[in-house]
């Protein structure tokens, strides 16, 4: 070392090269020559791309450890958010958020915060669950972290939402109806003012299962107005007839809109307190699940389950007589695109290679949205689903997706899979 260099340099530059080492090779390549992107082929940038997300996430959590230290030396008080919102160049409240999230990891969700260390889990998705569990006691959260710990990986922030909240009714179902009690008492309409002559109208904290219907009701009105000759978006003409509807109510056609509830027997007889699942959704405490069915524009359907999977085989023809896309439609609940939860009820039903088939039987019929029906005919997009309903969805970049039908039995949820999709000989 020379009397010229300082020692916090050569401290510096020491541990920036020990740490570039135990970056995956081909970061530590872009690092060193950003041309190298150009001579990749697409599955190493997929692989480039989820290498640097999980090094972020690492670094996310090495970032909460020292975040909820400067808490804590700051005997949590409420100025350490305003010190971070400085340090970080970021809003309060947002800063609020993140300091509130790393004591919650730190001190209720250990197991959380290992899957960020190992990089499967980063701060967006792990704010999922801390949100979804700030009401739990200790006890309860433990059993929630432990359980979701198998869950996480691999899942998007609506899926993870989704489960911590399944989780956390069911480690506390009279907690979870109690809460639903008190945001129901909170319901409000808020009017925020905006530059440029607009507004932001919004109704907050409106019973679930009513604010579903609403917005299907305002959807349906949109789309039957949707002409070719109509110059207006479906956002725009949901606007629209929303406002309409609350000025004169005469926003549209006033047809019966559908919300699906999916429960189980037992618990719709109350012998179990295990969450519903509302289509587009997710996860409703029993006790509000059994609420909505008690309503009197309630009709009751009987869904017939593979008792081993939970998987929708039968759809009674009570109402009236059964048709094929209504089953399939009850049958996957939401759009089969992975990751996607559009209700299946607004999806189109499509015919998917059926694998394994021999020549001319027919293809197998599942739900997309208008998305990701037209995703399926792009370039380098392959479906295909097997006897078992497992939908494969493999990408351009060489990434093979799949998901299962969705299990109507409490617990089974759907999962996502991510797989490497078999590389050809070039």
């Amino acid at each position: 070392m020379t009397s010229s260099q300082p020692v916090h340099e050569l401290v510096t530059a020491t541990a920036s090269q020990s740490a570039d080492a135990e970056l995956p090779f081909a970061l530590r390549s872009v690092r060193a020559d950003p041309n190298t992107l150009q001579h990749m082929k697409d599955d190493q940038v997929i692989d480039l791309i989820r290498d640097t997300d999980a090094e972020i996430s690492k670094l996310q959590a090495l970032q909460l450890r020292a975040i909820a230290d400067l808490s804590v030396r700051r005997r949590r008080a409420p100025s350490t958010s305003s010190e971070i919102a400085l340090a970080l160049s970021i809003t309060e409240h947002r800063a609020s958020a993140i300091v509130s999230a790393a004591n919650a990891l730190i001190a209720r969700l250990p197991r959380m915060l290992n899957l960020m260390d190992d990089g499967r889990l980063d701060l967006y998705r792990a704010m999922k669950v801390t949100d979804a569990t700030a009401w739990l006691s200790g006890d309860h959260v433990r059993v929630v972290d432990a359980t979701l710990e198998d869950r996480v990986p691999g899942r998007n922030a609506t899926q993870i939402r989704r489960a911590a909240a399944y989780a956390a009714a069911q480690a506390d179902p009279e907690g979870a109806a109690q809460r639903t009690e008190r945001k129901l008492l909170e319901r409000r309409v808020t009017l925020h003012h905006q530059d440029a002559g607009v507004a932001h109208l919004s109704v907050n904290n409106a019973p679930t299962e009513k604010a579903t219907a609403a917005y299907a009701r305002v959807d349906q009105a949109a789309r039957a107005l949707k002409t070719p000759d109509e110059p207006r978006t479906l956002d725009q003409l949901r606007a629209d007839v929303a406002i309409d509807l609350l000025l004169s109510g005469t926003g549209g056609p006033s047809e019966r809109t559908e919300v699906f509830l999916h429960i189980d027997l037992a618990t719709y007889l109350g012998l179990n307190q295990s969450p519903a699942t509302l289509a587009g959704r997710g996860p409703v405490a029993a006790a509000l699940a059994r609420h909505i069915i008690g309503g009197p524009d309630t009709t009751l359907r009987r869904v017939l389950t593979d008792p081993r999977t939970g998987h929708a085989v039968e759809l009674s023809p009570t109402r009236y007589p059964l048709e094929q896309d209504e089953f399939i439609r009850v049958r996957d609940q939401e759009c089969r695109q992975p990751g996607c939860t559009r209700p299946a009820q607004s999806c189109g039903i499509e015919a998917i290679h059926a694998k394994g088939e021999a020549e001319g039987v027919a293809d197998q019929p599942v739900t997309f949205c208008s998305r990701h029906g037209k995703l399926k005919s792009q370039p380098g997009w392959n479906y295909e689903v097997t006897q078992d309903g497992i939908v494969n969805v493999a990408t351009p970049g060489g990434q093979l997706h799949s998901t299962k039908p969705p299990s109507v039995h409490s617990g089974r949820r759907r999962a996502n899979r991510l797989r490497k999709k078999p590389r050809k000989d070039r």
